[in-house]
């Protein structure tokens, strides 16, 4: 049996999310293959216990309504937690982007 793979994941958060957490800049985490959605926000709540039900809701941990993600120019917000997330975010190479989202008019 193998050991699963390790890789360096990085998380851009919105201002108030980073005050919150006391993040300064980039969120960098370790997260086990297969690297989804669902496998990030859960390390990066385990590392920052403060901001769980700030991104997804307490209990169904479904992302909250006016909060997006994004990494590699698109929008991931309506993807499944449990897909993999694109390689140049698996790599390191591009950061997940957690946005806060705009409304009204």
């Amino acid at each position: 049996m193998t050991a699963p793979t390790t890789h360096t994941i990085r998380i851009v958060l919105p201002a108030h999310l980073r005050v919150l957490g006391r993040v300064d800049g980039e969120v960098v985490l370790r997260v086990d293959s297969p690297v989804t959605q669902r496998s990030v926000l859960d390390a990066l709540e385990a590392r920052h216990p403060v901001l769980r039900g700030t991104i997804r809701e307490y209990g169904t941990l479904r992302r909250r309504a006016f909060v997006r993600f994004f990494a590699c120019e698109r929008d991931l917000s309506h993807e499944p937690p449990d897909d993999p997330l694109p390689d140049a975010v698996v790599t390191g190479a591009e950061p997940l982007l957690v946005v806060g989202a705009m409304a009204g008019g």
